[in-house]
């Protein structure tokens, strides 16, 4: 199940324009770029071997809006990426597979049905990633508008059971905000399943990249971790984490 760790840059698309939220906040947008492209093509020149791609637009309306960014991305790079964001349908999933990405990354819909998350592991096994949203512990769904009742350690749980070989785990509260990781959080999902496990949220240097690392010891699940803000404020050399 070991992995090699990954560090997957982040690239959230808002309106075609690469942006950063924070604490998942639709009116707390910083814009980085209005090239896509251009932005993936750095971070696979500096190292990078995923790309972790975000139609924020369509986490929020429930449905793609960024297809343009996307397959810019995908024309630009020879890295693998892997794409959430409002995708809800099974038809979405089958299109945007095909329009070249790696790994979808479910959120409201694998929380709202199992049954649809089954079918899709059912046809694309692997492919299909689940990200858990996590606020105060709880999953929190629709671009993170709306907190449940579900703990977040219980839903992972549950998709692991379901055979999800690879799950996203971000921490609502310190996404953006460069407050370091939720180590206890990260720690507890991550003994909890027995499937992969990203974390994501709150990295703003690169001693956090290194005390993630050193988690995989206790926790060999681990298998990489997602970094935004602090890769386009400068905070973090993506080339000094590939050395």
């Amino acid at each position: 199940m070991s992995r090699p760790f990954l560090v997957y840059p982040a690239i959230d698309l808002k309106g075609g324009k690469v942006v950063r939220l924070q604490q998942g906040r639709a009116d707390a947008v910083t814009v980085y770029s209005d090239d896509p492209a251009a932005v993936a093509k750095r971070w696979e020149d500096e190292g990078a071997r995923y790309l972790h791609v975000v139609d924020l637009d369509g986490a929020f309306e429930g449905e793609p809006r960024n297809w343009d960014g996307v397959r810019a991305i995908l024309h630009a790079v020879q890295i693998p990426i892997q794409l959430g964001g409002g995708l809800r349908t099974r038809q979405q999933v089958v299109d945007a597979l095909q329009m070249g990405v790696t790994r979808i990354v479910l959120g409201t819909k694998a929380c709202d049905s199992s049954e649809f998350l089954n079918a899709l592991l059912e046809d694309f096994g692997p492919r299909i990633v689940v990200g858990i949203d996590a606020r105060d512990g709880f999953v929190a769904v629709k671009g993170w508008m709306e907190k449940t009742q579900l703990p977040a350690v219980q839903f992972a749980q549950e998709i692991n059971r379901l055979g999800v070989l690879n799950i996203i785990y971000t921490d609502v509260s310190t996404d953006g905000m460069l407050v370091g990781p939720n180590y206890h959080a990260i720690f507890s999902v991550c003994a909890s399943v027995t499937c992969n496990v990203i974390a994501s949220g709150g990295v703003s240097r690169f001693e956090d990249v290194q005390q993630l690392q050193q988690m995989t010891e206790v926790s060999p699940n681990l298998t990489g971790v997602i970094i935004g803000k602090a890769l386009y404020d400068g905070r973090i050399d993506l080339k000094q984490l590939d050395e």
